[in-house]
């Protein structure tokens, strides 16, 4: 397989969150992935095989990726019309097909990309696959705000060593078929140190939800900013908006919000890192049916010991201003200690 330029890779994730007021639901809240309240679970079991492009050629390649998400997470990033018909019988536990596409290179100009088939959406700053997010839990942004995983075509441009412009059409968010054709795309800028990038990315088109029978207009931006302030010290401001024409509440919905990061590399394999974020369900469609502002503030720890072993403890505090969502229902807020370890292979 190495000889073809093919290379299977994976991990597994299991983690624990304890929550100081030990609610009797079992439940954290508003926060999910790890949702699980004073208990273990196997997050992730994930596996893919791959054949990268050559991109630096003068003639036509082709790669492809497939992969596969088996855990607690799997339920999080399903696609309808597919993933909800495999192995669903345990709620909690699915399994899902993340990820199966081709890429193409194509020759022309600087070098153009195509990529078809299911895959990682663009839009937003932390991601699915647990070892390339630094916190273990995820901010409200990426839970609420944004699609998972998208159906479809793009094109992906280099106009310059700095500008990098992508396009497509794909059926909506998280749905194989039977959704409208929305347009994704975003433009990243690289500035020529490498140590700022600013990606804007956007979807919008008709989409089918909450058994409403007529399409209607769904449209989302995410803007996010990197910037090295030192070779150790790292910042991380991203900043989403939503808006849908129609809900099953029969009212127009609007969400926004912002996150920041401070990643700092104490030793090549030990960083430290502080999210602070701000989540605004304007209409209350998008976490828990009542409108409300969610804060959240995470501190936390990534330590790699070994090569294939990463630990992530982490303490986060949340916050809903309008009402009692935590504690099943009876509190305001809530603090959790996590930790969780990822073994690669």
């Amino acid at each position: 397989m190495k000889s073809l330029g093919i290379r299977f890779g994976g991990w597994s994730e299991i983690g624990f969150t304890g929550n100081v007021d030990d609610p009797r639901g079992g439940k954290n809240g508003a926060v999910t992935f790890n949702d699980g309240a004073n208990e273990f679970n196997l997050h992730q079991a994930y596996g893919f095989i791959e054949h990268e492009l050559d991109i630096q050629g003068d003639s036509w390649d082709i790669g492809f990726r497939a992969d596969l998400l088996y855990g607690t997470d799997a339920r999080f990033s399903s696609a309808t019309n597919f993933d909800t018909n495999v192995l669903d019988t345990d709620k909690r536990r699915q399994l899902v097909f993340p990820q199966a596409y081709v890429d193409i290179y194509m020759p022309i100009g600087n070098g153009v990309v195509a990529k078809i088939g299911h895959f990682y959406t663009i839009i937003g700053y932390e991601v699915v696959p647990a070892p390339d997010n630094f916190f273990f839990s995820h901010a409200y942004a990426m839970q609420y705000g944004e699609p998972f995983t998208h159906t479809g075509a793009m094109l992906s441009y280099a106009i310059d060593d700095n500008i990098v412009i992508t396009g497509g059409v794909v059926t909506g968010w998280d749905a194989n078929f039977k959704q409208p054709a929305n347009f994704l795309g975003g433009v990243t800028y690289t500035t020529d140190d490498e140590r700022t990038s600013l990606a804007a990315s956007l979807i919008t088109g008709d989409v089918e939800t909450n058994g409403l029978n007529n399409d209607h207009n769904r449209t989302m931006y995410s803007i996010v900013l990197n910037h090295d302030l030192t070779d150790n010290l790292h910042y991380v401001l991203q900043h989403d908006m939503g808006i849908e024409e129609k809900t099953s509440l029969a009212h127009s919905a609007k969400w926004y919000g912002l996150n920041q990061y401070l990643l700092y590399d104490i030793l090549h394999n030990l960083g430290a890192g502080l999210r602070m974020e701000w989540f605004r369900d304007e209409d209350g469609t998008r976490v828990n049916g009542v409108g409300d502002h969610f804060i959240g503030v995470t501190g936390g720890l990534n330590y790699t010991p070994i090569s294939w072993l990463t630990i992530r403890p982490e303490i986060r505090y949340d916050r809903s201003v309008n009402n009692q969502t935590f504690n099943d229902g009876k509190d305001d807020d809530q603090i959790l200690l996590s930790i969780s370890g990822i073994f690669r292979f």
